[in-house]
C-alpha cells in the first residue's frame, strides 16, 4: 500500500466519522478544514491532491444540510480566513512583545554607552601610554 492509498483510506474513514458525528481528532464540524484534521493530514492534501474525496465530502454535507455546494465552499473559506486571522493576530502580538523588549534593551545600551563616553572624556589623556611591540 503506497502513501496515496493510506491518505485516501484516512480521508474516507474521517468522512465516515464526521458524517456519523463521531470525530476522534477534530471538533466534528462539517468543513474541509475539519476533515483534514480528522484524517490527520494537512489541508492542502484535500485541496490539491485528493480533490475527488473533498468534493464527495462537500456534496454529502450539502445533501445533509440542504445547502448548495457554493455555500459549503464559502463556509470553508470563511473558517480558513478566521483561522488565518487568529494566527496573524498571534504573530502580531508576538512581534509587538519582541519589539518592546528590543526597545528596552536599546534604551539600556544607549544609557550605558553615554555613561561610558562621559567616563572616557574624564580620563586624563596625558596618562594614556601607547603599547609598543
Amino acid at each position: 500500500m503506497n502513501s496515496d492509498d493510506i491518505e485516501r483510506d484516512a480521508i474516507k474513514a474521517a468522512i465516515g466519522r464526521l458524517l456519523a458525528g463521531t470525530p476522534i481528532r477534530s471538533s466534528g464540524t462539517l468543513t474541509v478544514l475539519t476533515l483534514a484534521a480528522e484524517a490527520g493530514l494537512k489541508r492542502n492534501k484535500l485541496t490539491h491532491k485528493h480533490t475527488d474525496l473533498r468534493d464527495r465530502f462537500r456534496a454529502e454535507v450539502a445533501r445533509l444540510n440542504g445547502v448548495t455546494e457554493r455555500e459549503v465552499r464559502l463556509h470553508d473559506e470563511l473558517e480558513l480566513t478566521r483561522q488565518q486571522l487568529a494566527e496573524a493576530k498571534t504573530d502580531r502580538d508576538n512581534y509587538r512583545a519582541a519589539s518592546e523588549v528590543f526597545a528596552r534593551a536599546m534604551h539600556v545600551l544607549t544609557v550605558e554607552n553615554e555613561a561610558l563616553r562621559k567616563e572616557v572624556t574624564k580620563v586624563d589623556q596625558s596618562r594614556v601610554v601607547p603599547i609598543r611591540r
